[in-house]
């Protein structure tokens, strides 16, 4: 029987249950302190022991309320100075992650820190000077590589499981991924390895893990992906290139598989048989990452970039010859190198734009990231039960699982000296002595197999003994030179005649058995003799033709690395120095769009001026048409009415003196008749004026004078709503009149004239009545206008004593209790 193994898909263990004694680990922090640019600046980093820094406030920086700077230690699991190699570094981190992916566990590697600071260094690396990603690549293959299964034996099945196919299987499907071109192929490690990678590490730095099962067979692979303003993208996809309209780049989806593992959901996963196949995958998908040119870096890395290498390996049958063609004894296990953009301040990056948003996103997924670790520190020391915001960003959601207790979690904290960091770096520490407080469970160990060790080393044992014996076969079957074989038949002693003639014969028998004996005994010595000569110089022969082939052969691989390294060191050149143009021809075309934008802004603004004063000249013209008519109307009127009053003033003063001149003739003398004509125009006056005083003498009609728009014409009677009715005697008469509140242009095109009856306070409180009066005219289009001509005044007044009211055209005054005036303008 065999013990049972776990499932193909990655595992989620059981979560620690209250009161459990589940072992836990603390998060692994380790601080790396990178040199300073030049020797002349400021720094504000001093590391004191191999696990503890303190931090210097830089000049010019405001002090606490005692006027000291307060300096901060902190404490890490391990501090790495300025002088660390990429090889100690990775031997105290990635050693031990590796080591645990071949055993089947996971883990988590992330570098964290402000922009500057090395993260992307100390994970990537340069040439000469290989960072973790590529030194775990170079021992997971050295360690695994004689114990690999050929491509396609284990085939992801798109739900973050594994599948193991037969070698008839993989076969077939080798040889169908031959044959389609347009499916893009698997790099073959026998393809020139990147350029970047052929020296990043050195065959003196090459590793390898001791305690490796021989008894399983492995398969590595390959994922990277990119998480830019928080949407996910796949930096293996091989999109089709489109010159004419090119396609933005889809992004991923996070889903759950049925272990509630989380996982990107068609993700390429690319199986790699070398570390220099698995760099050049690498490289690939780097080269795809978003970076950019910020105030602070030149090279800054836009987006946080996940490589996860996932390690599938089964057990051999009890043969040690196949692999079991079980999918339950499948294991896989991964380990996720993660480095993040940097933490900014845009005050200090100068960014705007895209460049802008991108930092806010980078920003506030790294707030998250704290978020999630102060809750769980939170739950873990105060046996609180809070909700992890997991969710709240792709970054913490695609991890989640190994805070839970998916494998290891170790935190890289990189941090710059330079003392313009200082306030950034400060803010990283504190997050990084929390996570040190946060634990996780510790992974389980697999479960072992039940079969017998050591089942590939004796099945190896078997084939090497099968193949020397059938080498040995084939080597005494082998036929001799002709040849020689005729020069050893001719210097062996001739055979003598056998013809036998006579029964008694008793000598040619003997003769006979005699030169055989003699042909044997020659035959065992030259066999003796050959075997002892022949081998020895064919051998010395074949190895000195070999010597000879090994040093050609040796010149020959010292040339080739030799203009390798020549030929790598100027495509790096040629490589960085594309990727500066490009920067540059992006800046180009950004302050090119810019300067479009600005320019196109001030032609709209121009215009825009342009149009303005066009409009406001228009305006002022109007204005000041519409004043002149209106000084102009208002000068007339004044003159109109300035030339009426001088008029009565004249009429009244022709009056006073008819007066005077009559009454100065004829004092002594009675009083003239009136005629008979005005005495009934006074008479009936009076009577309708019953309500006055009557003087002594007999009352007398007033002449009543009709108003001047009595006439034939058809008139608009505009009469306001608002005019009070004031039952005077003198009222005007219009007989064809259109009565209207408010005019309007129906009315006005049936009359010729029009009038309207406006009523204001006069001077002395009481109220007055104009009559202003005009005539109807059609305009060009099609429309009524009205030119006003005359205006007359209607005035009623209450005197507190008796006056007299001198009338035109009177001989006589009479005195009266009230009086109204009729003024003609």
């Amino acid at each position: 029987g065999f013990v049972t193994f776990r499932k193909g898909k990655t595992p989620r263990r059981p979560g620690p249950k209250k009161g459990s004694n589940v072992e836990k680990d603390p998060v692994g922090v380790y601080c790396r302190i990178r040199p300073l640019g030049t020797e002349d600046q400021e720094c504000c980093v001093e590391m004191i022991s191999n696990s503890t820094i303190q931090l210097h406030a830089p000049d010019g920086l405001k002090a606490n309320r005692n006027g000291e700077f307060k300096e901060m230690q902190y404490s890490f699991k391990k501090v790495f100075g300025i002088n660390t190699t990429q090889m100690e570094l990775f031997e105290d981190i990635g050693r031990p992650l590796v080591e645990d992916l071949i055993h089947s566990k996971n883990g988590l590697l992330f570098t964290y820190g402000v922009t500057g600071s090395g993260k992307t260094y100390t994970m990537t690396g340069s040439p000469g000077e290989g960072g973790l990603l590529p030194r775990s690549l170079d021992l997971l293959f050295n360690s695994i590589g004689p114990f690999q299964a050929k491509r396609f034996v284990f085939k992801p099945d798109d739900k973050n499981g594994m599948e193991i196919q037969s070698q008839v299987d993989a076969l077939l499907e080798r040889q169908k991924r031959d044959s389609q071109q347009s499916v893009p192929r698997t790099p073959s490690s026998r393809l020139k390895a990147d350029p970047e990678f052929a020296d990043m590490i050195s065959p003196e730095e090459a590793c390898k893990c001791d305690n490796v099962d021989d008894d399983c067979c492995y398969s590595v692979f390959v994922s990277y992906i990119e998480i830019y303003n928080n949407y996910i993208y796949d930096l293996l996809e091989d999109a089709p290139f489109d010159p004419i309209r090119p396609k933005p780049p889809q992004s991923k989806l996070l889903r759950e598989d049925q272990n509630h593992n989380m996982y990107v959901a068609g993700c390429m996963e690319v199986e790699v048989k070398s570390t220099e196949e698995a760099f050049e995958v690498f490289w690939k998908g780097q080269k795809k990452r978003r970076i950019a040119n910020t105030q602070l870096n030149r090279e800054s890395s836009r987006s946080h970039s996940v490589f996860t290498v996932k390690l599938a390996q089964a057990p051999l049958d009890a043969d040690g010859d196949h692999i079991l063609q079980d999918k339950n004894q499948v294991t896989v296990s991964q380990l996720c190198l993660v480095d993040l953009a940097g933490s900014e301040r845009t005050s200090r990056t100068r960014a705007e734009g895209s460049r802008l948003r991108e930092a806010g996103n980078i920003n506030q997924s790294l707030m998250t990231l704290r978020t999630c670790i102060e809750v769980l520190r939170e739950n873990q020391m105060y046996g609180t039960n809070k909700m992890v915001p997991y969710r709240d960003s792709k970054v913490t959601h695609l991890f989640k699982n190994y805070f839970d207790g998916e494998g290891k979690v170790r935190m890289i904290v990189c941090v710059n000296p330079k003392a313009d960091d200082y306030e950034e770096s400060s803010l990283v520490m504190r997050f990084a002595e929390m996570a040190q407080e946060v634990e996780v469970a510790r992974p389980v160990d697999r479960p072992i197999c039940a079969l017998a060790a050591g089942r590939r080393h004796r099945n190896q044992a078997f084939r090497d003994e099968l193949s020397r014996r059938l080498e040995e076969r084939g080597n005494s079957n082998n036929a001799e030179d002709p040849g020689l074989l005729n020069q050893l038949i001719e210097s062996l002693p001739p055979i003598p005649r056998c013809e036998l003639v006579d029964p008694a014969d008793d000598q040619t028998l003997p003769n006979l058995i005699e030169v055989l004996e003699r042909r044997h005994h020659i035959r065992q010595m030259i066999t003796e003799q050959f075997n002892q000569t022949g081998t020895c110089t064919f051998i010395q022969n074949q190895q000195s033709k070999i010597s000879e082939k090994d040093k050609v052969i040796l010149n020959q691989r010292s040339e080739i690395d030799r203009l390798e390294k020549k030929s790598k060191t100027l495509e790096y050149k040629i490589d960085i120095l594309q990727k500066t143009t490009d920067m540059y021809e992006q800046d180009k075309r950004s302050l090119q769009l810019e300067l479009e934008t600005r320019e196109q802004r001030l032609q709209k603004e121009l215009s825009e001026r342009r149009r303005m004063e066009q409009r406001m000249q228009g305006m002022v013209t109007d204005t000041k048409l519409k004043w002149e008519k209106e000084c102009e109307r208002r000068v007339n009127a004044k003159q109109l009415e300035m030339q009426n009053k001088l008029w009565v003033k004249d009429e009244k003063l022709k009056q006073l003196k008819a007066i005077v001149t009559e009454s100065n003739s004829s004092c002594s003398a009675e009083r003239p008749q009136r005629p008979s004509r005005e005495r009934d125009r006074d008479r009936n006056m009076g009577q309708k004026r019953s309500a006055s005083p009557s003087p002594a003498a007999p009352p007398v009609r007033p002449t009543h004078r009709r108003s001047h728009s009595c006439g034939g014409e058809k008139w608009v009677d505009h009469k306001p709503s608002t005019n009070l009715d004031l039952d005077t005697v003198m009222q005007p008469i219009l007989p064809n009149a259109i009565k209207v509140s408010t005019p309007n242009e129906k009315a006005l095109s049936k009359c010729h004239k029009y009038v309207l009856r406006h009523q204001e306070l006069a001077s002395d409180g009481e109220i007055e009545t104009k009559l202003i009066k005009g005539d109807v005219f059609k305009t060009r289009g099609g429309g009524q206008a009205v030119q006003f001509t005359d205006i007359e005044t209607l005035k009623q007044e209450n005197p507190t004593a008796p006056r007299y009211s001198i009338l035109r055209n009177e001989e006589s005054c009479y005195l009266v209790g009230s009086s109204q005036e009729h003024h003609g303008h």
